[in-house]
C-alpha cells in the first residue's frame, strides 16, 4: 500500500486447499476476523476445528468466545510452530510472491479486486500437492 497497511484474513480447507472465506481490513481488529469466519460458516458450513496462529485478533476474548459459542474447537499454533499451519502459510507466501509484491496497490479497493481475481485463479489451477484444482477437490468431497 502506498500509505498504511491492509490485513488479509483467510480460512483454508486443509483437505482441498480451497479458500473457504477471506477478508481484507485496515485494522487487526478481531471483528474483521469474525466476519470472515461467519462468511465461511454461511457459505461452506461450520468446521469442527479452526486453526490459527497467535495473532492478537485470534487470541482476544471476542474471537475466542465467538468460536466457543458456535461450538467450534480452537486449535492454535504454538510459538515458533509455523509448520502447524503449513497450508495457510504456503498460501500467504504464494499470494505475496505471485500477486501482491508484483502488483502494488494504491488503495484498498484495488488490492481487494486484485486478491479476489487471484484467488479465483488459485482455485481453478491444478496444485502440485493435491494433483488437482482445489475447488474441484472441495466440491467432490462436500
Amino acid at each position: 500500500m502506498h500509505k498504511g497497511f491492509m490485513y488479509l484474513t483467510a480460512i483454508i480447507d486443509v483437505y482441498s486447499r480451497a479458500i473457504m472465506a477471506w477478508g481484507l481490513s485496515n485494522t487487526l481488529d478481531a471483528q474483521a476476523s469474525i466476519v470472515v469466519v461467519k462468511n465461511a460458516i454461511k457459505t461452506k458450513g461450520k468446521p469442527e476445528i479452526l486453526n490459527s496462529d497467535q495473532g492478537s485478533q485470534f487470541t482476544c476474548l471476542a474471537y475466542v468466545d465467538f468460536l466457543k459459542d458456535e461450538g467450534i474447537r480452537i486449535s492454535m499454533d504454538g510459538k515458533g510452530r509455523a509448520l502447524d499451519n503449513i497450508y495457510i502459510e504456503r498460501f500467504w507466501r504464494t499470494i505475496k510472491y505471485q500477486h501482491i509484491f508484483l502488483n502494488p496497490a494504491y488503495d484498498g479497493i484495488t488490492l481487494y479486486r486484485g486478491i479476489k481475481k487471484w484467488i479465483d485463479k488459485y482455485h481453478n489451477k491444478n496444485h502440485q500437492g493435491i494433483n488437482q484444482k482445489p475447488i474441484r477437490k472441495y466440491k467432490n468431497a462436500a
